[in-house]
């Protein structure tokens, strides 16, 4: 298992990029959040198979279609239990 934590910044809010987030992380079968923050950000965390979390990460470098992803900066964290959704927070 590997966690992250990501922030994400670029045209990033406005664009579905939360929504798009939710959708990629479950569809690979992760756990843990996403939200935008005030500076105009984007950040999360995922938790899951390394494989699965490199593939977000490489998803979101690029972010929905209506995005510009100009960074993303991560950090590992440790593996936490009792997650077991992705879920979009306000």
């Amino acid at each position: 298992m590997r966690r992250i934590r990501f922030v994400v910044t670029g045209r990033v809010q406005g664009v579905g990029f939360r929504a798009h987030t939710q959708v990629e992380a479950r569809r690979l079968g992760l756990v843990g959040f996403v939200h935008n923050r005030r500076d105009g950000a984007v950040d999360g965390e995922a938790q899951g198979a390394p494989e699965g979390v490199a593939e977000l990460l490489a998803w979101l470098h690029r972010g929905p279609r209506w995005a510009n992803v100009e960074d993303v900066a991560t950090e590992e964290l440790a593996v936490a239990d009792g997650e077991v959704a992705f879920d979009v927070r306000r």
